[in-house]
């Protein structure tokens, strides 16, 4: 089974539809693959309507936290999407997200550069809008080359000269919300120092003890001395290893199915959720 466990539509910031992921994941080879937008589910339900034949959908969510100033990503998957802690919470952090976008493009005209927030909202379409979506503006006025060039203290990056906070999940509150909600906690791409500041092991650590199931280990901003120390830290805490592409369609240069989840750990994550199921393919839309 190859199995992708971390993917984004333009329900957030990608740029394949839902339906456009599930059809590309199964072009792509793929059995299993995981729906995770930035703080929301709103493309669950299309990309389950053109599930293709021979593909299972897991849904989730990746969720805005912050821990010690730092900021972090947490994957959440086979939650109950309706139970209401956790979609309050997921709305606040939604709804923060357009005044911190504005601020940004504010920021960067305080910089010189002539990114306007109509652009910003265009690039963003109906998705949850952020840094990604700046960043593509930047990319538009030709200051910057890719995305990623985008993410630098020059520019986006944590603490840099135009990022603006938002409101973040306290990430002990979000592993307590997820559970509630019968679902399973992965902490997203720990060791992506290209990102900024990095989550210490011995916060993973008492994340773990406060329940956390698992930790992105093989993530296209790894490098292999990085994988090789999580998966040590995870087999000392007893922690699921996963793997997955963050696939952003054109946004990103990651393929899907460029890294993959191991099928013991994808059953165990199934095993442990009580909120909802996988979702098999049936032939889609």
């Amino acid at each position: 089974m190859r199995i992708d466990l971390h993917c984004h539509s333009t329900a957030s910031d990608g740029t394949d539809t839902p339906a456009e992921l599930v059809r590309n994941a199964s072009a792509a080879g793929l059995d299993v693959v995981a729906l995770t937008d930035h703080d929301t589910t709103r493309g669950h339900a299309e990309a389950v309507a053109a599930l293709p034949r021979g593909l299972t959908l897991v849904t989730g969510a990746e969720l805005s936290c912050r821990i010690d100033g730092i900021s972090m990503h947490m994957l959440a998957y086979l939650f109950d999407p309706e139970e209401p802690a956790l979609l309050a919470e997921r709305e606040l952090v939604r709804d923060d997200r357009v005044p911190r976008a504005r601020g940004m493009v504010a920021r960067l005209n305080e910089l010189g550069v002539p990114v306007t927030w109509e652009q910003v909202a265009r690039i963003a379409g109906e998705g949850s809008v952020g840094r990604p979506h700046v960043a593509t503006a930047l990319v538009e006025l030709g200051v910057v080359a890719t995305v990623s060039d985008a993410f630098t203290e020059d520019w986006l990056s944590d603490g840099g000269r135009a990022y603006v906070e938002k409101h973040e999940t306290d990430p002990f509150e979000a592993i307590r919300l997820v559970k509630g909600a019968g679902g399973v906690t992965v902490f997203a791409h720990p060791g992506a120092h290209k990102r900024g500041r990095t989550v210490p092991e011995s916060a993973i650590a008492e994340l773990a003890a406060a329940g956390l199931d698992g930790i992105e280990v093989d993530h296209m901003d790894h490098d292999a001395d990085t994988r090789a120390r999580l998966r040590g830290l995870a087999a000392d805490l007893g922690l699921l290893v996963t793997g997955s592409s963050d696939y952003h369609g054109s946004r990103k240069t990651c393929a899907l199915g460029e890294y993959t989840t191991d099928p013991e750990v994808y059953g165990e994550i199934t095993r442990r959720a009580t909120g909802a199921f996988p979702v098999p393919g049936t032939g889609g839309a």
